[in-house]
């Protein structure tokens, strides 16, 4: 571990390599899992906020699990997450034509619909990031449905920081992300 500025930063992400590799896990991070994805207190806002216009975009199931639940739940441990169907799948899921599993805010965005990517926490995978009083720890996830992605990484050569680059940027600023270089660069 080490520290950048008000954050804790596991060495796995300067370490372990990552790409995601859509064609072999066809999205699975969005189908499985036992909770919906992580929400800071402001995304809970933007749900509301773009749920109209991104819910054309939605599957059947999304939007009765949205109706019923809510843009945005609590979970049994307090947390903010995305609602899912089924107790399973997030209810913001699409498929596209090859039957991948993609995040219908992101497509929304893609047609420039919205202005909003997707949740950071979706969009810093497989980065976690838990906030503490006095810092957040920055935390390489690993899950087993992601290993086509750690081979497909390995074999590009791209270590996880250099993957989420833009969703790093996005939380903590470019001038944290310069530092996380130099630091790599250094390793």
């Amino acid at each position: 571990m080490f520290q950048l500025g008000k954050t804790i930063v596991s060495e796995d992400l300067i370490e372990k390599d990552f790409v995601c590799n859509l064609s072999q896990c066809k999205g699975e991070c969005c189908v499985s899992g036992e909770a919906g994805a992580p929400l800071e207190k402001e995304e809970v806002l933007i749900l509301k906020e773009i749920y109209p216009k991104v819910k054309h975009l939605l599957r059947d199931e999304g939007i009765s699990a949205i109706e019923v639940q809510g843009t945005s739940i609590v979970s049994d441990f307090g947390e903010l997450e995305t609602p899912l169907v089924n107790d399973s799948e997030c209810a913001y899921l699409i498929f596209d034509e090859n039957n991948i599993a993609k995040c219908g805010i992101e497509e929304a965005y893609n047609q420039n619909i919205i202005a909003w990517k997707k949740p950071i926490s979706c969009h810093l995978y497989p980065v976690r990031v838990k906030d503490y009083s006095e810092f957040a720890a920055v935390n390489y996830h690993k899950w087993d449905i992601c290993d086509d992605a750690c081979s497909l990484g390995k074999e590009l050569k791209v270590p996880v920081y250099k993957f989420v680059k833009e969703a790093l940027i996005r939380k903590f600023g470019k001038g944290w992300y310069t530092e996380l270089e130099k630091v790599a660069k250094e390793y």
